[in-house]
């Protein structure tokens, strides 16, 4: 039997409502574009019942799948073990709370069909439509403004929670990034975009989801930090 072409995984914390929306949803718009796909759901140390939904889901269908862990890792590392699990030669991922619009899905998908190594959409190119405040819209635009000018990336939104990627070139990646949380999505953006990957970048329709994980101040400093410590690794340690 063959398997799948198309891997989806969905980071998960703590997010059983979400999930109840997300993975039927999922294997709705998932079934129209391929009938050989597989939706890990990397669940990352959740208390609230989200592993046991899981679990109930995989005995009825065996296109998904549970990615547990009995403690806490981090988005960034959760995401790597799930990549690593991946039996796709296209891995995609997005957030639970399906903040990006999944009529966007044919084209994340298709873009690694069509060439691309990486897709990503964008809450910030021209096109895109997003519905958040202005505080998180004046955060998102000068993170990135900072990690262009830092960083020298030419992507428009490295945080939006929608990508895909071909799966060999990015296992290539994956041991080169230090990221364990939020920030991973910034630093494989950016070290593919240095190692000359081929990045297809799409705006997309975005609705911050109403449990947002991101605390405003604390997270946006930290991220900061983050930035500074790849722009040491990468342009002042690697001469």
């Amino acid at each position: 039997m063959a398997g799948p072409d198309v891997t989806v995984v969905i980071p998960v914390f703590n997010d059983l409502h979400a999930l109840e929306i997300a993975v039927p949803r999922s294997i709705e718009i998932l079934s129209r574009i391929t009938s050989g796909f597989e939706l890990i759901i990397a669940e990352d140390g959740s208390t609230d019942g989200s592993a046991d939904f899981v679990r109930q889901y995989e005995l009825r269908d065996p296109r998904i799948h549970l990615l547990h862990s009995d403690e806490r890792l981090g988005r960034g590392k959760a995401l790597n073990r799930a990549i690593y699990e991946s039996k796709a030669n296209i891995v995609c991922y997005y957030d639970v709370d399906l903040a990006t619009d999944l009529q966007h899905l044919p084209e994340l998908i298709g873009s690694i069909r069509e060439g691309a190594d990486i897709a990503t959409g964008s809450r910030l190119m021209p096109g895109s439509d997003t519905l958040r405040t202005g505080g998180r819209e004046i955060a998102s635009r000068t993170y990135n403004f900072l990690v262009r000018f830092f960083l020298g990336s030419r992507i428009y939104d490295h945080q939006c929670g929608f990508k895909s990627f071909k799966r060999e070139p990015l296992l290539g990646l994956l041991g080169e990034v230090e990221a364990t949380h939020w920030f991973w999505d910034t630093e494989i953006m950016v070290r593919a975009h240095q190692h000359g990957y081929k990045i297809k970048e799409f705006p997309v329709e975005w609705k911050s989801g109403k449990d947002t994980k991101v605390n405003l101040a604390k997270d946006s400093w930290n991220m900061f930090w983050q930035i500074m410590g790849l722009w040491w690794n990468l342009k002042i340690r690697r001469k």
